[in-house]
């Protein structure tokens, strides 16, 4: 296998374990959670499954930029993004980015410090406000894996 066959299974593997959780966790964990399929202890419940996965999360996203950067690198296809035809690119680097913002900075030194306090004082409204939250960032993944592999495959909307 060569490098960049190595890279491209690398980079799908990660988006499929990174978005595949983050997906699980939006449609089935979060959803299950607030319905009180695992008890009263939302919060606990939630941070038991969070802690596990954003190591996850965090391992992957790192691993997709990584692999991305290279291909784009080792292709020299920087020129796409000087196209709307290549719209998709951009949107894995804004989804990539936008992920881990969220799992680098904000998650750890923005939520963190506020978590006890708001999901202690108002549950729901929390729990409400994390499905949302997901929804909106699962939801651009999806668009984006879904224009990413149309796209590498020559279909364009543009």
């Amino acid at each position: 296998m060569d490098d960049l066959a190595l890279a491209r299974a690398l980079h799908v593997f990660a988006v499929v374990i990174w978005i595949g959780g983050a997906s699980m966790a939006t449609t089935v964990f979060l959803p299950a959670l607030r319905q009180g399929a695992f008890g009263k202890d939302m919060v606990g419940t939630f941070e038991a499954v969070e802690h596990r996965f954003i190591w996850q999360a965090r391992a992957m996203v790192i691993l997709v930029g990584l692999t991305g950067f290279y291909m784009v690198w080792k292709f020299d296809i920087w020129d796409r993004f000087h196209s709307l035809s290549f719209w998709w690119m951009h949107a894995m680097v804004c989804v990539w980015a936008l992920f881990a913002f969220v799992l680098f900075v904000a998650e750890p030194f923005i939520l963190k410090p506020r978590f006890h306090r708001w999901a202690h004082a108002q549950p729901e409204l929390f729990f409400t406000w994390v499905q949302r939250a997901h929804w909106f960032l699962v939801g651009l993944a999806w668009i984006t894996v879904f224009g990413a592999v149309a796209g590498s495959h020559g279909w364009s909307i543009v």
